[in-house]
Order: structure tokens, then C-alpha cells, then sequence
């Protein structure tokens, strides 16, 4: 479940990060700012990462407890 949760945030915050650059040079007519657009997707994009670099999965927890 984790890795799931961590692949979404990865692909969501990669996206918000394209966009919010490409707001940023005026390619692309955004509703929202794109700086705040850009932050975001750094952030989103980096937590992803990291979860999915150092967390564990839920059923790889569940099955070591178990043994």
C-alpha cells in the first residue's frame, strides 16, 4: 500500500513540476500559480521518491511479523 501511495505522489508531483515550469516560461496558461505549482510538485515529487527508496511495503511487514 505504500508503494503505491508513493508511486501516485511520484507521478502526480513529476507532473506538477512540468506544468509548473512550463507555467513559470510562459508556455503553458495555467489557472493556478506557477510557482506554487512548481513548489508543490518538488515536494510531492521528493516525498515520492524517498518513500519508495526507504520505506518498507506493508505486506513485506506483515509477512516478516508473521515468521
Amino acid at each position: 500500500m505504500i508503494k503505491v501511495l508513493a508511486m501516485i505522489m511520484t507521478i502526480g508531483g513529476a507532473i506538477a513540476l512540468v506544468m509548473g515550469v512550463l507555467g513559470i516560461f510562459g508556455s503553458v496558461a495555467l489557472m493556478l500559480s506557477p510557482w506554487a505549482l512548481t513548489i508543490l510538485g518538488f515536494v510531492f515529487f521528493a516525498a515520492g521518491i524517498s518513500m519508495l527508496k526507504y520505506r518498507r511495503d506493508t505486506d513485506e511487514v506483515q509477512a516478516k511479523a508473521q515468521n
